[in-house]
């Protein structure tokens, strides 16, 4: 049975409310067993999309999950450095801890040439050698987490934080018509090359669609 390690928490204080800004639906919280059998994998042992639980819930498994304000909606025409650009103060202050130095942006739509070939990839249960941390700016992606006993389904929407520990067992599924841009954060963007575990439990769980 996998061993799950707890990893320093990394506290960000709450910024002020920014003028103008939106918030959008909440995430969504589903855990359930680790089990071979499709039945349980089909029944949640608990479900919520109340962001205090969801955050209790992650925070005592050592993920970091926050909802953040979001600013108004970006032109169709943003590109990274745009979308850098209209972060700069929140990326500030999670690179303030001296964790991540490094972030870029990822904006991926449904008209992309590479979608389906991209979400299959991440659909496979694989690792990474150091966190994967994300802000979600606009739309929405599934991460599945796997750990000792349990697989979690965290829906991410648009202002939803999240840090996954480095080494942590997790498929993504970015859905069939890809929409979402996502701010990332780096200790070493080498390092973030997926290690693929060969385990087929990601077959198992509902998809994003």
């Amino acid at each position: 049975m996998q061993s799950h390690t707890q990893t320093p928490q990394l506290t960000f204080s709450r910024l002020p409310p920014t003028p103008n800004a939106r918030f959008e639906p909440m995430t969504r919280l589903s855990l359930y067993r680790d089990s071979a059998s499709a039945a349980a994998a089909a029944t949640p042992l608990l479900e919520s999309d109340d962001p205090n639980v969801i955050a209790q819930a992650l925070a005592e498994r050592g993920l970091g999950y926050e909802r953040w304000p979001v600013k108004p909606e970006l032109p169709a025409t943003a590109d990274s450095a745009a979308v850098l650009a209209a972060y700069a103060d929140e990326i500030a202050q999670v690179q303030a801890s001296g964790t991540y130095p490094t972030v870029d942006a990822i904006r991926l739509g449904p008209d992309h040439p590479d979608r389906a070939a991209l979400r299959q990839k991440f659909l496979a249960e694989h690792t990474h050698s150091e966190d994967e941390v994300r802000f979600f700016v606009e739309g929405r992606g599934l991460f599945v987490i796997h750990l000792a006993g349990e697989v979690l389904q965290v829906l991410c929407e648009t202002g939803d934080f999240l840090r996954v520990p480095a080494g942590t067992r997790h498929w993504f599924d970015m859905g069939s018509a890809p929409q979402f841009t996502a701010i990332r954060f780096f200790d070493n963007p080498a390092g973030w090359v997926a290690e693929f575990t060969g385990d087929p439990i990601a077959d198992r769980f509902p998809l994003l669609d």
